[in-house]
């Protein structure tokens, strides 16, 4: 009589198992096989009620979009597992989802979807790309403020590699979420992350020292990867593969994902690609940070290659979401039928 105390989950005739979350995801069924889920809920007075249903399972929504519109490319993310990404110039990675349209980066390794802001219709260049313009950081001048999130102590290391304060950009891009996608977020991924990687390649990660971070040295080299450590990987649940620091699932592309996207490094540049918009926009990937300059993020240049500047400085805002991947979701992923979420 004050609600449901108990939730007790049942695959077939299976042991039962007892939860006081309203979901609950069996793992491991068969693609096509057709199993019975019963629910059995308890309130704090021991009244009982109870269903069941027969569901037949069905392919991933990775899965689908796998079979519909191959990628070009793939690697290993930062769960071991095999991503499959999208290059080139118009790939068929085009989606349209609570009302804007998206294109996928990758599928990632749990077969989840992640794909980056377009527009609220099929834009593929202009200010119509992105929500807005923001700086990355308001601040600039301590090694902290290159982090999509930072610490509060003026401890050099903990300030900046702790997750206690968003950015500004992230301030944004919660609010924009608020309003624009919580409606949705029954098919948004909370925990597919995303990578802010700290990763020292130089310098004591302090804030009052040179300072240069991993994705430097990777995108220097034209050597992208997706490996990226818990602390850096923004998830709504602290997991073996996330940090728990965030309140809602969106995030921005990093470095390294535009580069597997096509887009190189300053020595050259590539307007021939999907992630090209004619402006310029953030990533969430760190640069450096020198204390006689400030803190430093990496962006997609409006040139069509990867470059930086300071966090204070302002360019275009394109929220990246992940979308589940045990959703319906139907078409080719071309411009005129492009992917759509059931």
């Amino acid at each position: 009589d004050v609600g449901v105390y108990y939730y007790y989950y049942k695959l077939d005739n299976g042991e039962e198992v007892r939860s006081e979350d309203p979901t609950y995801t069996f793992e491991g069924l068969n693609k096509d096989q057709t199993y019975t889920i019963s629910v059995r809920v308890v309130d704090a007075a021991g009244n009982e009620a109870s269903a069941n249903d027969e569901v037949t399972v069905g392919l991933r929504a990775g899965d689908v979009i796998l079979a519909a519109s191959k990628p070009q490319g793939q690697t290993t993310d930062w769960t071991g597992q095999t991503t499959y990404y999208y290059t080139g110039a118009n790939p068929d990675n085009w989606v349209q989802f609570a009302g804007f349209w998206w294109r996928i980066i990758r599928i990632n390794g749990d077969g989840s979807i992640r794909m980056i802001y377009q527009g609220t219709s099929a834009n593929t260049e202009g200010t119509g790309t992105q929500i807005q313009t923001s700086a990355f950081n308001s601040s600039y001048n301590h090694n902290r403020y290159v982090g999509y999130m930072y610490g509060s102590s003026n401890s050099d290391y903990n300030s900046t590699h702790t997750n206690t304060n968003p950015s500004t950009i992230k301030r944004i891009l919660d609010t924009w979420y608020s309003k624009n996608l919580a409606s949705n977020s029954d098919k948004i991924d909370g925990n597919a992350g995303f990578c802010g990687d700290r990763r020292v390649s130089s310098g004591t990660g302090g804030g009052t020292r040179e300072t240069d971070y991993q994705p430097l040295t990777r995108i220097s080299n034209s050597s992208p990867s997706l490996s990226c450590e818990k602390a850096d990987i923004y998830t709504i649940d602290e997991f073996e593969h996330g940090n728990g620091a965030l309140t809602y699932p969106i995030g921005l592309i990093s470095a390294d994902e535009a580069m597997f996207a096509g887009i190189p490094n300053w020595n050259s540049s590539n307007r021939n690609n999907y992630l090209y918009t004619g402006q310029h926009y953030w990533t969430m990937s760190p640069y450096f940070y020198n204390g006689g300059v400030g803190a430093y993020v990496f962006l997609v240049w409006s040139g069509g290659n990867l470059n930086y500047n300071r966090v204070n400085y302002t360019y275009g805002v394109r929220p990246v979401i992940n979308l589940k991947s045990a959703i319906a979701i139907t078409g080719s992923g071309s411009k005129t039928d492009p992917f759509k979420v059931g």
